[in-house]
Parts: C-alpha cells; sequence; structure tokens
C-alpha cells in the first residue's frame, strides 16, 4: 500500500471540561478579601464624614441661633455661650488635659494658636476673655461671630 493512499486513523479531538465555578481560584479570594477591606475602609471613612458634617452642621446652627438672640441688654451672656461653643467645639477635636483648664489669655492664645491667627489675642475676639464679666461693653458681635464661625470651620474642617 502506497503511504499516500493509506489514511490515518485518528481519533477526534476532545476538548476538556469546563472549569467549575465554585470554588474559585485562590487569586479570587484574595481579590474577594481585598475588596471586602477596602469597601469596609470606604463605609467606615463616609460613616465618619457624615457624622462630622452633621455635628458642623449643629455647631453652625447654634452659632447662628446665638447671633440671632442676641441683644444689647444681654452681651455678657452671649460672649459666655459664644466662649463655651468655641470650647465644645475644641473638647471635641483636642485632648480634655490640654483644652478644659484654660481662662482668659491662655484661652484666646489656644484659640490663636489652633487656627485664629491672633485675632483673639489681639483681634475681635479678645472680648472673650473679660466681656462676659462686664455689665456693658462695646462688642463687635459681627467680627466676633465672623471670627468664632472661621475657628469652627477650620477645627471641624471635613476630610
Amino acid at each position: 500500500m502506497n503511504p499516500a493512499e493509506q489514511t490515518l486513523q485518528l481519533r477526534d479531538v476532545h476538548l476538556p471540561a469546563s472549569p467549575e465555578f465554585w470554588p474559585p481560584a485562590p487569586g479570587w479570594w484574595i481579590v474577594a478579601l481585598l475588596a471586602a477591606v477596602i469597601l469596609t475602609w470606604l463605609a467606615i471613612r463616609l460613616i465618619i464624614f457624615w457624622r462630622r458634617k452633621r455635628a458642623q452642621r449643629e455647631i453652625f446652627m447654634l452659632l447662628d441661633n446665638l447671633s440671632k438672640t442676641v441683644t444689647d441688654d444681654h452681651i455678657p451672656e452671649f460672649l459666655a455661650s459664644v466662649s463655651t461653643l468655641l470650647r465644645r467645639v475644641a473638647l471635641l477635636k483636642y485632648p480634655r488635659k490640654e483644652v478644659a483648664a484654660l481662662t482668659g489669655k491662655g484661652w484666646l492664645s489656644f484659640l490663636d494658636m489652633h487656627g485664629g491667627e491672633g485675632d483673639f489675642v489681639n483681634g475681635a475676639g479678645s472680648v472673650l476673655e473679660a466681656g462676659p464679666y462686664m455689665h456693658k461693653s462695646n462688642v463687635d458681635k459681627e467680627g466676633l461671630l465672623q471670627l468664632a464661625r472661621k475657628w469652627i470651620e477650620r477645627n471641624t474642617r471635613v476630610i
């Protein structure tokens, strides 16, 4: 028999079975674990962001309420309330040991050191030192409120 006439006796090609869906390969387990860690971290950051933003809104609402209710007869109460609000914000961000015992120039210096840019000791915020103890005083209410708002914004900055 001639080799050209001979037909090869080959079997049909059989493809291997497709891989099973489950269990996935080890690389997919690693990808799933990394995705879970990243999603958890993002969820925690988002919750922290929302809480800080909500706290910042509440603080600004309190400051706005103070500005609406202030009258010339109640200046000492107004100044005490602004100082108290600033102290509450400071206690949220800074250690209690560092903030709680501060009074007078020390308190104003602390405010300047953490975002006041010298306006508490030498500017509109200087009335916070003695203003709450005075019966009548000339107070730049708008200047003080703007300074307090700026300080609160810097110290409750979200992300």
